[in-house]
């Protein structure tokens, strides 16, 4: 199933099969990441983030439904991969600003 994003979180979800520094630039400059517990601020602790999460584990998503709840884009995304858990549908809200991300809060 195809479903459509806006053109950041579209991006953030291509990227998010590459690298950090691919991630990173989907964000704006002071965005925050909130995943697992933990709050990442600025590229450079998105990057590192990205990084860490890549080297241990190696992952695929699939975005399936998308709708706005309290101004954030909230995506469902199918998780599946080498981590405890997998497979796992998982909700990314994401608070966009132009056209990168100013927030991302990543919760089952």
């Amino acid at each position: 199933m195809t479903v459509q994003l806006p053109d950041p979180i579209a991006a953030y979800f291509s990227a998010d099969s590459k690298d950090g520094d691919a991630v990173a630039r989907c964000f704006a400059v002071d965005a925050v990441v909130t995943d697992e517990g933990h709050t990442h601020r600025g590229s450079a602790a998105i990057k590192a983030w990205k990084d860490k999460a890549s080297l241990k584990f190696s992952y695929s998503t699939e975005p399936f439904a998308s709708k706005i709840e309290s101004g954030l884009t909230v995506v469902t995304s199918h998780v599946v991969g080498n981590f405890p858990g997998s497979p796992v549908d998982l909700r990314y809200a994401f608070g966009l600003e132009g056209d990168k991300i100013a927030s991302l809060r990543v919760t089952p």
